[in-house]
């Protein structure tokens, strides 16, 4: 089934338009503020999916083998962070959502609550595709991709939580298992306020 006829897909679109976000701020060229996409891709089908990637584990990544979103920073040839969002989706797992995807909409930005990174900024852009499309690994900064049914989320069964360790650091976060793995951090809060907003 095409996004454009799937009934899901327009009432998320208007789910997402009728929530209140905070306007958005103009990007930060100067780089005092890091400014970065990610994005949300839902496929449909007969449920709806999510796309979710693990990342590779790299010493210069602070996100090393998580589970996240595709996306990544702004750079100066991007015409906004929606460009960002699409760039890096690609890049990571050969989706084109220029081609293949129709924006549904826009969450409110997340920044790290870490006061060990530099000031960040990331906008989460909600996408839908067709059943028919696929994604892989892309990069060397991705490990693996998951299509994750979205009602996954919905189940209490998924609720938990993941303790970090750091040098002189412990303490637990809420997550959702799913694929195996523990989602949290950023990527928890953005399919948090996500399901917050939609009513799919």
């Amino acid at each position: 089934m095409s996004v454009a006829n799937d009934p899901r897909f327009e009432t998320l679109r208007n789910a997402l338009a009728s929530a209140a976000t905070p306007p958005l701020e103009a990007i930060d060229r100067d780089g005092t503020r890091l400014e970065a996409a990610v994005a949300l891709v839902l496929r449909g089908g007969p449920s709806l999916d999510f796309l979710l990637i693990k990342r590779a584990t790299s010493e210069r990544d602070p996100w090393s083998g998580q589970m996240a979103l595709p996306g990544g920073r702004w750079e100066l040839t991007d015409s906004g962070l929606l460009h960002t969002a699409r760039r890096e989706t690609l890049e990571e797992t050969g989706l084109n959502l220029e081609v293949h995807g129709v924006p549904l909409g826009r969450l409110p930005d997340v920044v790290p609550s870490s006061p060990h990174l530099k000031p960040l900024r990331i906008a989460p852009y909600v996408f839908g595709v067709p059943d028919s499309v696929q994604a892989m690994v892309a990069s060397h900064e991705v490990d693996s991709v998951h299509w994750v049914p979205l009602a996954a989320l919905h189940d209490e069964a998924a609720r938990s939580e993941i303790r970090i360790e750091r040098p002189g650091f412990s303490k637990k976060f809420p997550s959702y298992n799913v694929a195996g793995e523990h989602v949290w951090g950023l990527t928890y809060r953005i399919l948090a306020g996500f399901l917050e907003r939609s009513s799919v």
